[in-house]
């Protein structure tokens, strides 16, 4: 270890962690509920050879807020679709909004390109600029100008609105915390609840925050792992619905705690899609259209208030984007492609889910409270339905 270069022994801890903390906490399968579909190993994101996720978490400060003081309850989320490689190497990709109040940057050149170049961003609502710029200095640190031959970025950055907990206006989100996300992403198990971009936020009136699931599938004859990863921040209490059951309308309870003006069912949703199954542009733009009929299995109407955007990639196909020619590519048929769309609902409802179960309870600015989703009472809600797995 003593021949580490400078501040890598921190980011390895930070990566350990990382993993210790999400191996300890319980998810949604663990409390016995039930889902369709076959998860892969992690059963997260992850899951998708190459990929890798990555927070900064920023928690400091209680009491009355001080704008630019605090309490600060926020961060920065980084998806890396080749890890390390990401620039280098860009993947087909394709967006979708259901509802714009709100903002995930770089998607038209996304929709102009067909690709993805460079990782996924999520943060805050007021710093998506300073996390965009962060990704362009980053990029500037490892070469600039590097071997894809381009000298600019239009970096994807993605938001959702945490001012119920958050110093939103207290900007304390810097350059140095998406660098943080960025070289912390790793590999193996991903954290989820209120950490990193989803530290501050609230989901069907509960604790929200991060949350990822997987699915192994077979198309065509080959077997694929697709994956999702959530940064739930939206929805009402009466709307939240788990594996059919109405725990919402059961659990009317635990409302949040606020200490000054604010909407209930408002907020906003983002969701990343990855997957190894060779699809190209429009392919991956089919995924983002199904993503939102997993999250109306949990429950939602779209608020106007809600920002609720998607963006899906394929792995697939290494090198088709800086070919020096013509350049030969694979693709699962558009007719076989059900099981990718059945996958995509799956994998988003559960992540919602594991969102939920991995949340705690904060306080946050001026005292305003949001309560976790308790685990014994949601089993409780699950078993009166029948509808508890054991």
């Amino acid at each position: 270890m003593k021949h580490l270069k400078p501040g890598t022994m921190a980011i390895v801890l930070s990566m350990i962690l990382q993993t210790l903390s999400a191996n300890d906490k319980p998810r949604a399968r663990d409390l016995g509920v039930p889902f369709d579909g076959t998860p892969g190993k992690m059963n997260a994101i992850t899951d998708v050879e190459g990929v890798k996720v990555g927070h900064s978490t920023i928690i400091k400060g209680k009491g009355k807020l001080k704008v630019g003081k605090g309490p600060v309850r926020t961060g920065v989320t980084a998806v890396l679709p080749r890890g390390d490689n990401s620039y280098l190497d860009p993947v087909f990709a394709g967006w979708y909004s259901l509802n714009g109040n709100g903002e995930m940057t770089g998607t038209t050149w996304v929709e102009e390109s067909g690709f993805l170049e460079g990782p996924v961003m999520i943060t805050n609502t007021h710093s998506v600029g300073i996390v965009r710029d962060a990704v362009i200095s980053w990029r500037v640190n490892q070469g600039g100008g590097d071997a894809s031959g381009y000298w600019w970025s239009l970096p994807v950055v993605a938001e959702t609105y945490d001012g119920f907990l958050n110093d939103i206006n207290g900007f304390h989100v810097k350059e140095k915390h998406a660098h943080q996300a960025l070289s912390r992403a790793s590999t193996g198990p991903v954290e989820e609840g209120g950490v990193g971009g989803g530290t501050g936020m609230i989901c069907h009136s509960f604790k929200g925050g991060i949350g990822t699931s997987s699915r192994v599938i077979e198309v065509a004859g080959e077997t694929y792992t697709l994956g999702a990863l959530v940064q739930a921040n939206y929805g009402a209490r009466e709307d939240l619905t788990v594996s059919g059951v109405p725990v919402g309308k059961e659990i009317t309870d635990l409302q949040r705690v606020r200490n000054r003006n604010s909407q209930d069912g408002d907020g906003s949703i983002i969701v990343i899609v990855a997957t190894d199954a060779p699809l190209v542009a429009h392919q991956c733009k089919r995924l983002a259209r199904r993503i939102p009929l997993g999250i109306a299995r949990v429950g939602t109407v779209a608020h106007n208030g809600s920002g609720d955007i998607f963006i899906a990639f394929s792995t697939a196909n290494p090198g088709a984007a800086y070919a020096k020619g013509t350049v030969s590519v694979n693709m699962v048929p558009n007719g076989k492609m059900n099981p990718l769309f059945k996958a995509t609902v799956q994998a988003t409802e559960e992540a919602i889910i594991n969102a939920l179960v991995a949340a705690e309870d904060m306080v946050g600015v001026n005292g305003n409270t949001v309560y976790a989703l308790p685990h014994d009472r949601l089993r409780a809600v699950l078993k009166k339905y029948n509808r508890l797995s054991e």
